[in-house]
This record gives C-alpha cells, sequence and structure tokens, in this order.
C-alpha cells in the first residue's frame, strides 16, 4: 500500500487544576474556539469541543502523525497560555486527562453528548462522569492518583 491512511477518533477529556472554576461563561466559547485551532495546526480536526467551569471534552480525528499524549500537552500547554493572557490569573490543567477510543458509528452519539454538558453537570460532578468514563472502558485506576 503506497498509502497511509488512519480515522482514529479520539475523546478526551481533562479538567483544571482541582478542578477550579476558571473557564467562565465569557471566555468559555472563545478557549473552545482556540482549541479547535491548536487541534487544526496539528491535523488532528476536532469534530466536536466543549467545556463547562472545570473541565473539557473534545472529540478529535487524531493525525497518523502524533500521539494522543503529544496532542494533550500542546492543547494544555498553548490553551493555558492563552488563558493567562486573557487575565485568568493562575490558570493550569491538571496534570493527566482521559482519552478514549470510538467507532465511527459513535460519532453523532458523542458529539451530542459533548454539545450537552452544561445541562449534564446540572447533575453529575467531574469526578463521578470521569468514573464512569473509567469503568465503561473497564480502565483499573487508584483514586489516589486520578485527581492530580
Amino acid at each position: 500500500m503506497s498509502h497511509s491512511l488512519a480515522n482514529l477518533l479520539v475523546h478526551l477529556l481533562f479538567s483544571t487544576k482541582h478542578r477550579e472554576p476558571w473557564i467562565h461563561d465569557e471566555i468559555r466559547p472563545h478557549l473552545n474556539a482556540y482549541v479547535v485551532g491548536i487541534l487544526a495546526n496539528h491535523q488532528s480536526p476536532s469534530v466536536a469541543t466543549n467545556s463547562v467551569k472545570d473541565h473539557m471534552h473534545i472529540l478529535l480525528a487524531l493525525s497518523k502523525n502524533y500521539s494522543v499524549s503529544k496532542i494533550v500537552e500542546e492543547i494544555k500547554t498553548d490553551s493555558s497560555s492563552w488563558m493567562k493572557s486573557q487575565g485568568v490569573r493562575g490558570f493550569r490543567w491538571q496534570n493527566g486527562y482521559g482519552a478514549f477510543s470510538i467507532g465511527q458509528s459513535q460519532v453523532t452519539v458523542v458529539k451530542k453528548y459533548i454539545a450537552r454538558q452544561e445541562e449534564h453537570h446540572r447533575r453529575l460532578s467531574f469526578q463521578e462522569e470521569f468514573r464512569r468514563f473509567l469503568e465503561r472502558y473497564q480502565l483499573k485506576y487508584d483514586e489516589r492518583y486520578v485527581w492530580d
């Protein structure tokens, strides 16, 4: 085969440091747009990107040229600097992240899920949501190390 082709769909989740509510309503759409730009610059287009006060969800088509960890590093580094430049003092992302693969048939459902974050989190905290993802994807974890 003379070409390398890939369709790698990844649902990323990560929170602000200590789940601080730094992502306020006025800045949220601009942060989301900024992250979409970061992804485009790394050949990993956003399928859906949304944030709430203390965390972010991204569904992206991962480039065959980048690892998930490199994409997350670029998003966090660049968006953190941008948030600080917008006057959000002390802004930081948590150290870790969750990355979950999805199939093409799940795209519509995941896009709706990401779009409805505000509504969803009226009933459920980020920690509860993240635990559900870990359980659904059958990932073993230690509570002592998940929330840094």
